[in-house]
């Protein structure tokens, strides 16, 4: 089964270092979704290339057991949101990096504006403000479900333009 204390690691490094059409793809990407290191991009990117790998293997086979499973990865699919309903296996090999990153819990705590940046709803969810439904998430990279996108809430209500104006009032003050 293999040891508790080595966790197996879930994702692969760019096969070249050096590409600079890479480098600068990744750049922009960890600016746009605030997120803190490049391995976040490569966890994604593995994710992404196993729905894809599933999909061509079930696209290639034509048997029970990959009806089956196809049912199952369209599912998985519909509820992380990535699909709509009626979409079909051919429909996985259209998903991109993107799509994957907006189904993120950080990213989406910064689209609903309950943070001013993608930086400060980072720093919400790693200190426990964030909750969806009646459970803390602290992981900024979780995927939302359809079902819960409408249960992130705040756990304790920060007011973030009352925060900026008590700065600005100290300063007045000194």
């Amino acid at each position: 089964m293999g040891d508790i204390k080595k966790q197996k690691k879930k994702f692969s490094k760019p096969a070249h270092p050096w590409r600079k059409d890479r480098i600068e793809a990744e750049k922009e990407m960890l600016k746009q979704y605030g997120l803190r290191r490049k391995y976040e991009i490569w966890k994604i990117d593995s994710l992404l290339r196993k729905f894809l790998n599933r999909a061509k293997t079930i696209i290639a086979q034509r048997t029970v057991q990959s009806e089956f499973e196809k049912k199952q990865m369209l599912d998985r699919l519909y509820s992380l949101g990535l699909l709509k309903q009626g979409s079909r296996v051919e429909d996985v090999l259209n998903l991109t990096l993107k799509d994957l990153m907006e189904r993120r819990l950080q990213t989406l705590v910064a689209r609903k504006q309950l943070a001013r940046s993608m930086l400060q709803a980072r720093q919400f969810i790693t200190h426990e403000n964030v909750a969806i439904g009646a459970k803390k998430i602290t992981a900024p990279s979780y995927l939302v479900s359809v079902q819960e996108e409408p249960q992130i809430k705040l756990v304790k209500p920060v007011n973030i333009a009352s925060a900026a104006e008590k700065k600005t009032e100290k300063e007045v003050k000194d």
